[in-house]
């Protein structure tokens, strides 16, 4: 039986029970949305720029579980797709990019032209070095051995982006359909002898840990998203209280277990809760499963990091256990999964007694260091933004799915809400990148069955992206949109005024950028609208807000120079030079005498010297 590949390709995305893809139409891709749209199994959502496909591609399936594919046509409509790309690798989300390209006559890696054909150009040798695997189908035949592959690849081991180019005439080539099965079953046998059969010794590295958490005095978990990649998100609870550990939590992975459990104490970094880094800081034992430990976590000097302190790594990636050098005591390659399933079995056959002096220091930090505090009190009338996201968490519905930009919406958001089971919160935390908010918002609305997403979101992030408020209208969909209006660039405001002496050159309107009056931009895209400049107006335009049915902007008025507390920052000594403290000494910095009663291991000596 004959088939077109593209229409085989169509297939192929129902056979994965894929329901939406997200993309943009043109030249180089044309056959596919023809077959993909005819076969009318899975929905293409037609965003407005490429990146767009990709960061909605990312949270479709952190709210699904379901890998799908952002569909890119030749030329622009490739290299427009990077940004999402990187963020994926960054954050290992498996998602699939299929991008047309120019007739394989043009495509060959041996064309030495700068350009291939009209628009076309190497797309996957540019994408290599942050995919996990990119392939050029230049024979038709194995197009669903490819596919097969790549999705398989984009979700096993460290999960991350796969690239697949497919020339124009591939795509409308018909085929023998038994050739092309054939061709699959062959790949699918060459991917399950390849599987590794590494027989990792679980009982041996569980008994390793639980031993070290017996025999410390201070022991502390610090529990990342590779928890949830693994699937076992459910265990966490049972770790935690089984073991009666103090926990931590990286700011991917929040949402995995109760904010408010006795035994969760926050989330620790240079921009973290205060009493969630004394809690680190004065560990004896840090066990790190499914986190890479990045700078903003850990700080920019590993020497002050947890200094009473050794470290279990355990990752997925063997290069990411190797960042803290001789800081770790044992590192475990391996994925989180099988070992949280082991540690919970072991530790319901013998749970580890608490250790009652740790615990109450654990509970005396976080009520001596609440999350919010004098630090955010509002200025000059405006609201502060930690006190709006504090206030936030009570208007959360019980399935409350929340999407995050850059700067404010992801500070304060990730430093002061908090979440219940069953309750999401999903960012870019490894590349950061503007105007993640609106595409990511649109990504989780379909992952989860058009449902409802609250997207915390700048006004400057908000420009980044600003045409998929056309998607979110077109499809009617329940995406609350909450605008922290702080006239342009915040974070970099602060950023010019540590080194430039207070000059800005393209942070808001003075310097060069403006943003838009986001009410008439709701009414030019159909939106309803609410606006908070006071407290006063809170409680009537964040219920509008929760209460409205299709899309809607609230627009939140804070001051254009509000500082983000606490923070790493770099202090002023005695003699008036300027040093970065250790990570348990955040701006604004707490007088001596608190500081030092805090520190179990000792007062380090930069913070001694600090002008308090």
């Amino acid at each position: 039986m004959l088939v077109k590949v593209s229409d085989y390709i169509a297939e192929w995305l129902h056979t994965k029970e894929i329901g939406h893809i997200f993309g943009i139409v043109g030249a180089g891709n044309a056959h596919l949305f023809d077959s993909i749209v005819s076969a009318d199994h899975t929905e293409i959502v037609c965003v407005h720029h490429e990146q767009a496909a990709v960061m909605a591609a990312q949270t479709y399936y952190r709210t699904s579980g379901t890998v799908t594919v952002a569909l890119l046509t030749t030329g622009a409509g490739s290299t427009n797709a990077v940004t999402g790309v990187v963020g994926a690798w960054a954050d290992s989300i498996p998602c699939m990019m299929i991008s047309g390209n120019e007739s394989s006559k043009h495509t060959s890696p041996e064309n030495p032209l700068r350009m291939w054909g009209v628009q076309g150009y190497d797309s996957t040798e540019m994408v290599s070095r942050v995919c996990k695997l990119v392939h050029r189908v230049m024979d038709p035949l194995e197009v669903g051995a490819v596919l097969e592959t790549a999705y398989r690849v984009s979700n096993s081991g460290r999960p991350g982006p796969v690239w697949i180019d497919i020339p124009m005439n591939v795509q409308s080539t018909i085929v023998e359909r038994e050739v092309l099965d054939d061709r699959l079953k062959f790949a699918l046998a060459e991917i399950e002898a390849q599987a590794d059969e590494t027989a990792f010794s679980l009982d041996e590295d569980g008994d390793y840990i639980l031993e070290r958490l017996r025999q410390a005095k201070r022991p502390v978990f610090w529990l990342g998203h590779g928890i949830r990649l693994s699937g076992r998100t459910e265990l966490i609870r049972s770790l935690i209280e089984l073991s009666s550990v103090p926990s931590l939590v990286t700011w991917a992975g929040i949402d995995m277990v109760d904010s408010d459990h006795p035994l969760v104490f926050g989330r620790a970094g240079v921009y973290g809760n205060r009493h969630a880094n004394f809690v680190l800081q004065n560990s004896d034992l840090v066990v790190a499963i499914g986190t890479r430990l990045a700078i903003p976590q850990v700080g920019y000097d590993l020497s002050e990091l947890a200094r009473d302190a050794t470290f279990i790594v355990v990752d997925i990636d063997e290069t990411e256990t190797h960042k803290l050098g001789e800081k770790v005591q044992k590192s475990m390659v391996r994925d989180a999964g099988p070992l949280l399933d082991s540690l919970v079995q072991k530790l319901c056959d013998d749970p580890i007694p608490p250790k009652p002096d740790w615990l109450d220091q654990c509970q005396v930090y976080r009520r001596d260091f609440p999350i919010t505090g004098s630090q955010d009190a509002d200025v000059e009338g405006y609201v502060n933004s930690y006190r709006f996201m504090d206030r936030l968490v009570d208007h959360f519905k019980q399935d409350q799915i929340v999407v995050t930009d850059m700067g404010t919406a992801l500070l304060s958001g990730h430093q002061v809400l908090r979440f219940k089971k069953g309750q999401r919160l999903m960012t870019s935390t490894g590349l950061g990148e503007m105007g993640f908010g609106l595409p990511g918002a649109v990504g989780a609305s379909f992952g989860s069955d058009r449902g409802e997403v609250l997207c915390l979101n700048c006004d400057g992030g908000m420009m980044m992206n600003l045409q998929e408020l056309q998607t979110i209208s077109h499809h009617q969909l329940p995406i609350k949109i909450v605008v922290f209006n702080n006239d342009g660039y915040l974070m970099i405001k602060h950023t010019q005024k540590s080194l430039f002496k207070g000059r800005y050159s393209g942070t808001n309107v003075k310097s060069g950028v403006s943003c838009p009056d986001f009410e008439k931009v709701a009414g030019c895209f159909g939106f309803g609208y609410s606006s908070v400049r006071s407290w006063a107006d809170f409680d009537t335009a964040v219920s509008e807000m929760q209460k409205s049915e299709g899309p809607i902007i609230c627009e939140v008025f804070m001051h254009p120079e509000q500082l983000f507390y606490p923070k790493l920052a770099l202090a002023l000594r005695d003699d008036g030079s300027l040093v970065s403290p250790p990570l348990e000494d955040l701006s604004p910095l707490v007088a001596f005498e608190q500081l030092q009663a805090a520190m179990i291991v000792g007062v380090h000596p930069k913070s001694v010297e600090l002008n308090r």
